[in-house]
């Protein structure tokens, strides 16, 4: 919806003021704390956290708690996107502050991405062992493609469990905008790292819960469960609530394992449920209101017998004017 004329001035008069436009400038490249800012304009933290409150309460800035630290970024309000980019597009790049500021984002970035660097080498022996255990994440990710490859673009994607933010990644040329949502801290610090050295500028990642996904319901145009239903108690639940964060028409793919019986991943990788089946995964799809519209397995190769099999599915929301979702109820009951 369009803004209203007294939005669009609440921004403007937010934007005019030099510290302000510094701090929107800076949160419009990626998420950063007051604490990065204020390291970075060299300003009080007061006096930082100020502008910055005025800035989220004109709606020019969104702001995200992260356990004990909160998180700013640009806002998503369309008119706070345009009006902001086309000020940076035509403000001259040879100002002192503002060649100031950005040499000392570059070494906020820098800091970032080694501490990620750091905690990634802590745990790739772990990483490296579950990957060895199925199909190239190339095949994986080929295949969960050429599932959404109707769809063409997502306006608005959402990532539950984004880990590294590789889903992001991969789905960036296709999306307007993306969310990667992820209980752990240390995994969102990967996350934001990857996604900058990536340079992919429309996606953000926050802390959240899979049971209680952020934003408005019905927001979505897809929803993304990438090796993620394993770890959860209620993996139900958790599709239901993706679910309902689609807008009619949108999509929920999941990638997980089949079922299997390697039980030391129970006990020393944290997974509580060893797969899921087709039907258990259409069923859920069904129950959560979704059509289910493409569904491949990809077996180990011949030469890796007892090995993982990965299951891509892709369920789909009816428009208010389908029948589809009746029929496939219809088929779930003769089954």
């Amino acid at each position: 919806m369009p803004a209203s004329f007294d939005d669009a001035v609440e921004m403007m008069k937010a934007l005019a003021e030099p510290t302000r436009f510094r701090l929107v400038l800076l949160v419009s490249e990626q998420d950063l704390t007051v604490s990065d800012l204020t390291a970075i304009l060299g300003q009080s933290q007061p006096r930082i956290s100020r502008h910055l409150k005025l800035l989220v309460e004109a709606g020019v800035v969104d702001r995200h708690q992260e356990g004990s630290w909160a998180y700013f970024r640009l806002s998503d309000r369309p008119l706070a996107g345009r009006l902001v980019h086309s000020l940076k597009d035509n403000v001259g790049g040879d100002d002192s502050a503002l060649s100031q500021d950005r040499e000392r984002l570059t070494a906020v970035r820098r800091e970032r991405a080694e501490r990620a660097a750091s905690y990634f080498a802590r745990n790739a022996e772990h990483w490296d062992r579950i990957r060895s255990l199925h199909v190239p994440d190339a095949d994986v990710e080929r295949a969960l493609m050429t599932a959404l490859a109707s769809a063409g673009r997502f306006e608005a994607h959402l990532d539950v469990g984004t880990g590294t933010g590789r889903m992001l990644e991969l789905l960036a040329p296709f999306s307007e905008r993306a969310i990667g949502v992820d209980a752990s801290r240390e995994m969102l610090a990967i996350a934001r790292a990857k996604l900058d050295a990536a340079g992919v500028t429309q996606a953000t990642v926050r802390q959240g819960d899979v049971y209680r996904l952020p934003g408005p319901r019905g927001s979505f145009d897809l929803v993304t469960l990438h090796q993620v239903l394993h770890y959860l108690d209620d993996p139900a639940a958790a599709v239901r609530e993706c679910a309902g964060a689609l807008r009619p028409g949108g999509r929920l793919a999941v990638v997980d394992f089949a079922p299997h019986a390697l039980e030391f991943l129970r006990a020393e990788h944290a997974h509580l449920r060893l797969g899921f089946s087709e039907a258990a995964l259409r069923h859920w799809m069904h129950r959560a209101g979704l059509v289910v519209e493409t569904l491949k397995t990809l077996p180990p190769h011949d030469d890796e017998a007892g090995r993982l099999t990965v299951t891509v599915i892709v369920g789909r929301r009816p428009t208010e004017t389908s029948n589809e979702l009746a029929d496939a109820e219809s088929a779930l009951a003769v089954a």
